[in-house]
Parts: C-alpha cells; structure tokens; sequence
C-alpha cells in the first residue's frame, strides 16, 4: 500500500509542535493524605493544532491500519512572499523533527498505522514557498530489508 497526500495551510504554516508541553502541580489523595504531583498536558495551542490535522487527515487514512514496516516522506513547505527563496531549503527554524513527531502521533491517532514506531525509513525536507503545505508520502515496505546487511 503506498498513500500520498498533502495538506495545506492557507493561513500559513501552523508552529504547534509536540515538544510545546505545559505543567501544573495538582495533588491527588493516597491513604486520606495530598500527594503533589507534576501533571503534564498539551498547550491549548497544540491541541488545536492536533485536531486540526486530525480532521484534515481522516480522508485519507486506509481501510485498516498498517501492521508493516512503513517507509514516510514529509516534504514543509513554509510559506514566504520573497520568490527568490521559493523552492530553497528553509534552513531557519522550525526543527522539522518536531513537527515529523506531532504528525506521526496523530497518523497514529487516525489509524494510518498500529504505531509509529514502525516507520523504519524516514525523509524529512523543509523549504521555503509561495504556499505552507506539508506533502505525506506512506509506503508500506516488506517485512525483510533488502540490500546488505551487517552481520
């Protein structure tokens, strides 16, 4: 199975990422006593952004999830007015890792796969553009690797 698609952001590329965590010390009662502990939750930022790409991705998720090894390409392509840098690597931030690790989560989330840790090849790209869009190519690979190996 191989699916491609792309999303776009008409209002610019989203900056929400998966490492924007927020914490708040909440006590809870063990044994009639206040325990503090560190409770970790997601921006209402982030949350936004996650069900943003939630509903834009459902369309194309397959009939049933992966249970392979998966081979995933994402292509940024940050919006700029300045033509001169279109089609130029963007080599500003955002870290394109962090935008890869919420994206997975929510493919995850809409049952393009079991879990993203199968993705076992990975291709990350950021450019600049007259359009924010991020391009999601998904191939399942067979479950032996090809070429060499070390032994």
């Amino acid at each position: 199975m191989k699916l491609e698609f792309k999303l776009d952001f008409p209002d610019g590329m989203p900056n929400g990422t998966a490492q924007m965590k927020g914490e708040a010390i909440r006590y809870k009662f063990v044994n009639g006593r206040k325990i503090p502990y560190i409770d970790h939750y997601r921006k209402p930022e982030v949350q936004a952004l996650r069900n943003r790409l939630v509903y834009m991705m459902k369309r194309y998720k397959p009939e049933k999830p992966s249970d392979r090894p998966v081979k995933l390409t994402m292509f940024f392509f940050f919006d700029v007015k300045n033509k001169k840098l279109w089609g130029k690597y963007k080599t500003t931030k955002v870290d394109v890792d962090n935008f890869y690790k919420e994206i997975a989560d929510v493919m995850t989330l809409c049952q393009f796969w079991n879990d993203d840790s199968q993705v076992v090849d990975l291709r990350l790209k950021k450019f600049y553009s007259e359009k924010a869009s991020i391009f999601i190519s998904m191939e399942e690979l067979d479950d032996e690797p090809t070429g060499e190996q070390s032994e």
